[in-house]
Formats: C-alpha cells, structure tokens, sequence
C-alpha cells in the first residue's frame, strides 16, 4: 500500500489529509481506502492532539468517484468485503469534528465520502453529482441514508433518478453543502472557519458529536435522557473559560 495516495498534515490542531491521486481526478481505489483508514486510527487516538480532521482532494479537484477499473474487476478486490462502507463508517464516527473540503468534481462515492463528514464547505466551481444509475450502479456506502437526511428526501429523489450536477453555489441553497465560497476566497474562508471550531473547547466538541451520533433517530424523550443521564459533565478547562469570560465582563 502507498500512503501516499492520502496523504497527512498536521496545522495548529488540524490534520488536514488530502486524496492524493491527481492524474484520476482522485477517483476513489482500494489502496487510497487502505491508506484513509490508517489515518484515521491514528487520529482517532489523539483526541487531545487534534481538535479537527479537513478532508480535501489534491489537483484542483475532491474526488471523480470510485475507479471504474475497481469496479469492473480490472484490479484487485480487497480481501475484507464491505471495506470501503466500513472506512467511510468510521469517518463518520470520528471523535472529532470534520470538514470536507470539495473543489472541482464530487461524484457518487466521493460524495457519499463527503457526506459522511459533520461539515461540507465548497468552491463555487464545484459540481456535484450522484450517478449511480447512470452505470446501472446502486449505493452501499451510505449514499440513501445519508444525502436524505442532508438534503431531505424529495430533494435526494431528484438527484438519485436525473444524475443531474449541482455547482457549489446550488448545492448550498438546497443544503448539500454548508457553505458555498467564491474560488479565491475558498482558503481564506476556511481558515476562519477552522479557527471558530479550534477557539472552542475540543473536549466539548467531540461530546456533542458522539451525543448528535448516539441519539440519531431516538424519539425526543429517549434521546433527552441519553442526553441527561450519559452525560460526561464540563470540560477540563470549563472553570478557567468561564472565568476569563467572567473577567473581560467586568466594568
């Protein structure tokens, strides 16, 4: 396996890990799959290291979707079946906070990838598509649960049966993305954005990702009590954030 194909940089509490394989337009393989989970192992046990995980593709581009070599059985097929479903699971299950990135092309699996991130932020001259009946194709990485509850689900209908595209800025107004940025601005913006979710407590942010996870689909009055009675209490350094909060309120 090449790790290089995703590739990691850590920035001020960010590990920021970039798909890596520019000459496919990033389409999504086996070894890319192999070299993502080992990322995020790691970084899933340095909860106190890294308050942010920034998924991005390399070139210009996220991801053009899953190698259709892979699929048509050019190449090998990884030995554990369900692997790529299971990566992408576990991305969404991250203790910490996590933001796609989307630049240029987000087709069908890479999408379903992005949407297994808490935040999707885009270049307006990004497309989006979800083709999977364009090649007779279905979803099993997520794709049918996870862009209805994003988009709701006559919006996911339309995107499923046309296999339409959807740039940045459309993909913002019917809520697939969070945030929708002119190309230029796109760094900046998000270095903003990274900074508002780092000045926050970390501990704090993972305990309302996992209570967002854990409660998913409960009814109100058991996701109430899962919220009250599981509760992990304050942050280490609550005390000394409501102090200096406190202190800068004095007259």
């Amino acid at each position: 396996m090449s790790s290089s194909l995703v590739t990691r940089e850590d920035r001020n509490g960010i590990a920021i890990l970039t798909l890596n394989r520019p000459d496919k337009v990033n389409a999504l393989c086996n070894e890319m799959f192999e070299a993502l989970d080992e990322h995020l192992r790691v970084i899933s046990r340095q909860k106190k290291e890294i308050g942010l995980i920034i998924l991005r593709g390399s070139g210009g581009n996220f991801s053009a979707g899953y190698d259709m070599k892979e699929i048509s059985g050019l190449v090998r097929a990884h030995a554990k079946p369900h692997f790529e479903s299971e990566v992408i699971e576990y991305l969404a299950n991250m203790p910490q906070p996590a933001i796609a990135v989307v630049q240029g092309q987000c087709s069908t699996g890479a999408l379903e990838l992005a949407l297994a991130c808490d935040l999707v932020v885009a270049s307006e001259s990004a497309q989006f598509s979800e083709s999977y009946s364009r090649w007779g194709l279905t979803p099993v990485w997520g794709l049918s649960l996870r862009l209805p509850r994003r988009v709701g689900s006559a919006r996911a209908r339309e995107m499923m049966f046309t296999s339409r595209s959807y740039s940045g800025r459309r993909a913002e107004e019917i809520g697939l993305v969070n945030f929708c940025f002119p190309d230029d601005l796109l760094e900046a913006e998000l270095d903003r954005l990274a900074a508002d979710i780092l000045a926050n407590s970390w501990y704090s942010n993972q305990v309302c990702k996992r209570v967002l996870i854990e409660t998913d689909a409960l009814p109100l009055r058991e996701a109430h009590a899962h919220e009250m009675f599981k509760n992990e209490g304050l942050a280490p350094d609550a005390e000394q954030r409501l102090q200096a909060f406190l202190q800068r309120k004095k007259p």
